[in-house]
């Protein structure tokens, strides 16, 4: 009788060699694919896998063996995946964080393309055959849009705020209301992006009530600037009270420091009736804020990017700073944001770009969407319940957090998954489909869906709900 340690002894001498592995065809026909160093990595790992179970006896080792050209493929094609991948938003949240905020037009993303697989003129002026300024390929243009003296662009509206405060407050106080210091997504907080730009904070008021006079007592020779901060993502309401921007930029003005406002979402001009109460940077200027901070990828619709405009010595002292340098943008991000206010200044945003024709879009025309693709569901055969069922959408994305936009659900209910399965299956697929999961239904909401996708989402959830 063979002893258990002979036994291990036969388990392992019977795992081929990496050699022999990379000898069989399946290995030659994955070299083609993935190249020969991946193939050889996990050939390697997985013998290491079954010479570890063949500690065990030869049984635990053979389904290792066995299954080895299938193992091997799947995790090269695996290792190989992109992480980032394309998501259909089935959520109703416009300007969805998680899911990369605004989608860009068509037109913008092909413009980012052509830039983006050739040189370009990034720095360099055509004309004189000199170097030249990349602020030059957005910044005049979208100055000219906003009425603005001067704009200059970063990567994102915190690093915009953190140049800010850097350039005209460091070492020096930064006047903020209570009812303003927000908590914005990620966890990073006004108060730590004031630090981290070497300002200290001066708090204003009282969380419900500051008043113009709170500013004024709270002015020094220490007062770097005041900072307006829109509340994007709550809303404070009942007993309140704040001063109007007129008011502050003229006690800021008087004072001789600048009147910074973290604006946050891009509004330009509402593109849907219940958005007109959300504050646009436009209105802002108006006021006579010094220089306005706002995001390129809500509701611009535009690239990640954070956006500066105001008044030409503040934007000036701006780009001095050393910190632009470092915050500056890449050659793919201007010219996708060239491109979304070639669409603002010629006034096709509203059907152009994807984040403002979602939130355009109404209540009937949702209705007849929702109707139609119920339908669509139901002929699919797949077992699939489907409902309608009235509900709402949101801005998202740090606009109008109280603001429900009027949609018409399509919620789906499967014989034998959970909705949180059925959830899962979507979230698997290629591409993936995020939707919403309430009250015991898998939820969507067409108007993050464009038509020409809804196809698509069909064919995923036929293949989500199939039986297994």
């Amino acid at each position: 009788m063979a002893s258990p340690r002979s036994t291990d002894a036969d388990a392992r001498r019977r795992i081929p060699s990496v050699d022999q592995v990379m000898q069989s065809g399946a290995c030659r026909d994955l070299e083609t694919r993935f190249g020969r160093g991946p193939v050889l990595k996990h050939v390697r790992a997985i013998l290491a896998e079954a010479r570890g179970l063949a500690a065990a006896g030869a049984e635990a080792a053979a389904p290792v063996l066995g299954e080895l050209a299938a193992t091997l493929e799947r995790r090269l094609e695996a290792a190989s995946a992109p992480s980032l991948v394309r998501v259909i938003n089935a959520t109703g949240v416009i300007v969805h964080t998680n899911l990369g905020r605004a989608p860009l037009s068509a037109e913008a993303a092909a413009r980012v393309a052509a830039i983006a697989r050739s040189y370009s003129n990034l720095e360099y002026d055509l004309a004189t055959g000199e170097r030249g300024d990349r602020e030059v390929h957005v910044e005049s243009r979208l100055a000219g849009l906003l009425g603005s003296e001067a704009t200059a662009v970063v990567n994102n509206c915190a690093a915009a705020v953190l140049l800010a405060v850097n350039t005209f407050a460091e070492g020096r106080e930064v006047l903020v209301s209570r009812g303003e210091l927000v908590e914005i997504g990620g966890s990073f907080r006004i108060p730590e992006i004031l630090r981290k730009g070497g300002g200290r904070l001066r708090e204003v008021g009282t969380t419900n009530k500051t008043r113009l006079d709170d500013y004024r007592a709270a002015l020094s020779p220490e007062t770097g600037l005041i900072l307006k901060v829109h509340r994007s993502n709550f809303d404070i309401v009942g007993f309140t009270e704040t001063p109007g921007r007129e008011e502050l930029a003229d006690l800021a003005r008087s004072a001789g420091v600048p009147l910074v406002e973290d604006l946050g979402s891009g509004l330009l001009e509402a593109p849907h009736p219940l958005l007109a109460q959300e504050p646009t940077v436009t209105d802002a200027l108006a006021a006579g804020v010094d220089v306005v901070a706002f995001s390129g990828d809500k509701l611009l619709g535009g690239p990640q990017a954070g956006l500066l405009a105001g008044k030409t010595p503040r934007v000036a002292a701006m780009r001095r700073n050393p910190l632009y340098r470092a915050l500056r943008v890449d050659k793919m991000t201007l010219a996708a944001l060239d491109a979304v206010v070639v669409d603002h200044v010629s006034d096709r945003a509203a059907e152009r770009v994807p984040a403002l024709a979602m939130a355009s879009l109404g209540a009937e025309t949702l209705r007849a969407r929702a109707q139609g693709f119920a339908e669509r569901v139901r002929a699919l055969g797949s077992g699939l319940e489907v409902t309608l069922a009235e509900g709402a959408s949101a801005v998202g994305g740090g606009a109008a957090p109280t603001l429900r936009l009027p949609t018409t659900l399509v919620t789906l209910a499967h014989p034998s998954l959970s909705p949180d399965r059925l959830a899962e299956a979507l979230r698997a697929g290629a591409p993936a489909v995020v939707g919403r999961v309430g009250d015991g239904r898998f939820v969507l909401d067409l108007r993050t869906v464009p038509v020409e996708s809804e196809g698509e989402l069909l064919e995923a959830l036929r293949r989500a709900a199939a039986p297994r």
